[in-house]
């Protein structure tokens, strides 16, 4: 009867012996945690709880067989449970925020830098001191103050040089050695252009030493700010030591602008290639607006450095795009860069610019056209350069041309530009552009009060309005349509603007002929007679044309040939039954009458003979 209970006995025994052991390791355990923590750097963790120990199980007697019954011996007492463990962690907040560190580094950083630009631009000008008051006051000998600056840059070179290797140092070093290459620079343009000691060219084949030498350091440390520190002071400082801008000082900054292409090979260097642009066309374009002033109109050697500096931001542009991810920045620089090809014609004649000019349109068309073959010229950049390229033949044109050869020749180019064009947004606006400004210059010397009156015209002023007026009539066509072409709104509007400058057109071109043909008042009336006549016939056509479209495709056309009639019926009553005098009020009325007797008969049987075969 008792076996059973000594069996549970053991069994319950041997279970507090594993829960024991299984607690022992639990304590080392968290003995082993409290020694890693204490380990680290940061402050020291909560001392951990020691381990509680729990007692062996007590150990239990055999039971003696007696005759009476035995009592079950009480079971051991069970170990009190250990409370769960909840440790304080003190030491992780200790850590700094990231906000707090990356606020630090932020701070020092641009302290450091704008010190340093700081002291690149005191000194700098405390060269150009040196340089040009020092000798106006004739404090010093020519030599010694050249001396002074060769000796400042190079001492300034040599400890950039030094300090560049030093822990911390790099910020430094390019300040120091910005200011010695460009201190350098200076010293020379004085030596060539102040005290005239050299020659021209020996003065541009040295400061194109130096320069390089400091751009070439630029690359080797890597640095785009020692670059722009030896490129951006001298736009601002070189014209002081110069005394103004002069011939020599552009041949200069076009050589400084040259020699840091090379430079900036394999680098994506975008404010660079801006410096770079400053450089070749600032100086230029002041120049330029100089030798406007003086009416001075045949410096050719400015007009060469115009081309020298829009050729160095082509050059640039074609190199470095590749390997740029700020195409569009580097394709408006570019158009800035040709500027000074733009505005020539302030210097020189007219010719000259004009031939510059359309020069650098054929050029950047040449590039657009080819854009597909050329690395990097895609996108936005062949949108930039075919607005150049029309800017510029918009100039060329204007520069080259008066009013009565600019606006047939204007209006020629929107004509051929919408229809070769069409697929091309730029090229439709560049249409647009040209059709714009052709016929503002039709209607400065052809304005509309030559229609309402009879005025005398020359021969060369005639014949470029009748040319003109077709033309003009051929553009606003093409355009609408090369707009149209490419899936824009349809419908009556789109084509109400074109219509209406046909009309106008139309009655420019009859009205003139009328007066180079018949003169005053006969040929003035005979001109209107023959308008109305064409406004009226016009019409017609459409009818007709519309007559032979499916259904649904004639509303745009009957809308604009009920316009026509409409506009024709109030000119005849308005201006001609007014205006017009003896036979060609009789001609108009009756030849207008018979047109529109005509289209009603004719438009229902060609209607009615359509819809049959459909």
């Amino acid at each position: 009867m008792t076996e059973p209970h000594t069996a549970v006995i053991t069994r319950l025994s041997a279970d507090f012996a594993a829960i024991s052991r299984q607690l022992a390791r639990v304590s080392t355990d968290l003995v082993e945690l409290d020694r890693i923590l204490a380990d680290r750097p940061q402050s020291a963790p909560a001392p951990w709880p020691q381990p509680v120990s729990v007692p062996s199980p007590v150990p239990v007697p055999s039971p003696v067989p007696v005759a009476q019954p035995v009592p079950v011996p009480s079971p051991a007492p069970v170990p009190q449970p250990v409370a769960p463990y909840r440790p304080a962690y003190p030491a992780y907040p200790a850590y700094p925020p990231a906000s707090a560190r990356v606020r630090k580094e932020r701070s020092d950083g641009w302290i450091g830098k704008l010190l340093a630009v700081a002291g690149v631009a005191v000194t700098l000008i405390g060269v150009v001191l040196l340089l040009v008051l020092a000798a106006q006051a004739g404090i010093l000998r020519p030599e010694f103050r050249v001396a002074a600056g060769a000796v400042l840059a190079g001492a300034l070179v040599a400890a950039g040089w030094w300090l560049n290797g030093r822990p911390g140092g790099r910020v430094g070093a390019i300040a120091l050695v910005a200011t010695g290459v460009a201190a350098a620079y200076m010293d020379v343009i004085a030596v060539t252009t102040i005290y005239e000691w050299t020659s021209a060219p020996a003065g541009l084949v040295f400061a194109s030493l130096i320069a390089g030498g400091g751009l070439t350091l630029a690359r080797r440390w890597d640095s785009e700010h020692l670059g722009l520190l030896v490129l951006v002071p001298l736009i601002g400082l070189a014209p002081i030591v110069t005394d103004g801008i002069s011939l020599l000082l552009v041949g200069f900054m076009l050589a400084l602008a040259a020699v840091s292409l090379p430079v900036q090979l394999g680098k994506d260097w975008i404010w660079l290639h801006a410096a770079r642009i400053a450089a070749a066309a600032l100086p230029v374009l002041t120049a330029l607006l100089a030798r406007h002033f003086e009416s001075a109109r045949q410096d050719l050697w400015l007009a060469g450095a115009s081309g020298i500096a829009a050729a160095v931001a082509l050059v640039a542009a074609l190199i470095l795009l590749p390997g740029t991810k700020n195409r569009a920045a580097m394709a408006l620089l570019t158009a800035a860069g040709v500027l000074p090809v733009l505005c020539v014609s302030l210097a020189v004649d007219r010719v000259v610019a004009a031939l510059m000019a359309a020069t650098l349109a054929a050029a950047l068309l040449a590039i657009v056209l080819f854009g597909e073959r050329l690395p990097g010229v895609a996108g936005v950049v062949r949108q930039v350069f075919s607005a150049t390229s029309a800017v510029a033949a918009l100039i060329a044109v204007t520069v080259a041309f008066d009013g009565m050869i600019a606006g047939p020749v204007l209006l020629a180019m929107a004509v051929v530009v919408a229809l070769v064009g069409r697929r091309d947004e730029v090229a439709r606006w560049a249409a647009i552009g040209f059709a714009v400004v052709g016929a503002g210059v039709h209607l400065s010397y052809s304005p509309p009060s030559m229609l309402l009156e009879a005025t005398r015209i020359s021969a060369a002023a005639g014949i470029s309005t009748l040319v003109s007026a077709v033309l003009l009539a051929a553009a606003a066509v093409a355009v609408v349509w090369a707009w149209d072409h490419t899936g824009g709104a349809t419908g009556l509007a789109i084509w109400i603007v074109p219509a209406a400058v046909v009309v106008y057109a139309v009655t420019s071109f009859t009205v003139t002929a009328g007066m180079l043909i018949g003169g005053g008042d006969g040929g003035f009336y005979a001109g209107h007679m023959a308008a109305t006549i064409c406004w009226i016939a016009m019409a017609a056509a459409l009818f007709g044309y519309a007559a032979r479209l499916p259904r649904e495709d004639r509303s745009m056309l009957i809308g604009g040939g009920l316009g026509l009639v409409a506009a024709a019926m109030a000119k005849l009553f308005l201006f001609d039954l007014g205006t017009l005098d003896g036979i060609f009020r009789v001609a108009v009325f009756i030849v207008v009458g018979l047109i529109l007797l005509g289209m009603g008969a004719g438009y229902a049987r060609l209607l009615e003979k359509q819809d049959k075969k459909l």
